[in-house]
């Protein structure tokens, strides 16, 4: 994933931090603590993160800092668009299910697009967190990162918001959905 075609032109990279920037701006309270110029430090000493960013970006997914993994040192980016990203709908779980649709498969995976995107699934902390800051997935669901006791059961999980409330399923990790998609997380 590190190697220069998974780096932005810089005119793409300036024109997308100052799109990450406005979103910073405009929603401090993701964010408490942290400083625009620490990211932005962080992000130029890691194109390809940048590069990561850039597709979450134009999949639909409006990311923004949530916070800081202590133990890890990291900025946490996640998608923060109101339903799931648009353009990561309609996909199964993992390479596995897609193998296993006899019929009818969709175009890919959650698992392998946020693979090659360079970005990981929300798992269900992550995406509570998320939630925190306001409702998200109202009319959408979302793929979350599965305990591998489920996934080897043949079954996922997904994350919505209905009711006022967080609530998380279970769905075999074949199935797809108009509505369904995947947000993700990148540690920079």
């Amino acid at each position: 994933m590190e190697n220069k075609e998974k780096e932005l032109p810089a005119k793409q990279g300036e024109k997308l931090l100052d799109i990450l920037k406005a979103r910073f701006e405009k929603n401090m309270n993701r964010h408490k603590g942290i400083k625009w110029a620490e990211v932005q430090e962080r992000l130029m000493a890691n194109p390809q993160k940048l590069w990561s960013l850039q597709q979450m970006e134009s999949t639909g997914g409006e990311p923004d800092v949530v916070g800081v993994d202590n133990k890890a040192r990291a900025i946490i980016f996640i998608d923060c668009s109101l339903q799931n990203p648009k353009g990561r709908r309609s996909l199964c779980y993992d390479r596995e299910a897609l193998e296993a649709r006899k019929e009818h498969k969709p175009a890919g995976s959650a698992m392998g697009m946020a693979e090659e995107m360079g970005i990981e699934l929300l798992d269900e902390e992550h995406y509570r967190l998320l939630q925190k800051f306001g409702p998200f997935d109202t009319k959408t669901s979302s793929w979350l990162k599965t305990p591998e006791k489920i996934r080897d059961l043949g079954g996922a999980i997904f994350g919505d918001y209905r009711y006022g409330q967080v609530f998380v399923y279970h769905n075999g990790a074949d199935s797809y959905y108009a509505a369904r998609g995947f947000r993700a997380m990148l540690k920079v």
